[in-house]
């Protein structure tokens, strides 16, 4: 499986403790170098840059077609790292991308991409059996300030028929 991840996922992950299950679900990780510096070089010091700088499976791969970047990032007004994510991830035929800012995520599902974002990542931790409680980590998420719509994070615990927040 090919999954190419933007930043948010692995900073959230990172903030509240999970970032080290990503390998369990998704193995090796593409991330572009525009991701890479935005945690690693930009984010030196915050969560995610230590543990994205020590991660083995992470494999930094740059877009083949750095003028199409170029264009997208003029056209659509994303950022770099979110557009150069989407575009890895046609380049190589990404099973998915993993991005939780909704107009990344929109103009990433008209790209024809299938995109899950944190509480996708999680929700599929806990049906693999690899987090106990997701309704920890929701909460997790909330004394975080990480911003997730919270009627949508009940929409995902009564999924499971776990109590709400």
């Amino acid at each position: 499986m090919t999954v190419v991840s933007n930043a948010s996922p692995l900073i959230a992950l990172a903030r509240i403790g999970y970032f080290d299950l990503l390998p369990k679900l998704f193995g090796r990780m593409l991330v572009t170098p525009e991701v890479y510096n935005e945690v690693v070089i930009a984010g030196a010091g915050m969560p995610g840059a230590k543990e994205v700088s020590r991660a083995d499976w992470i494999e930094v791969t740059a877009v083949r077609n750095a003028a199409a970047l170029r264009l997208a990032i003029r056209e659509t007004g994303l950022g770099a790292g979110e557009l150069s994510a989407i575009l890895l991830a046609r380049e190589t035929g990404a099973d998915l991308v993993l991005m939780d800012e909704w107009k990344a995520r929109r103009y990433a599902a008209a790209q024809e991409l299938t995109v899950i974002g944190c509480i996708g990542i999680l929700e599929s931790l806990f049906r693999a059996g690899y987090l106990g409680d997701l309704r920890e980590a929701y909460i997790w998420l909330l004394a975080e300030k990480i911003r997730i719509d919270l009627a949508t994070l009940q929409c995902s615990l009564m999924k499971f028929k776990l109590p709400p927040l």
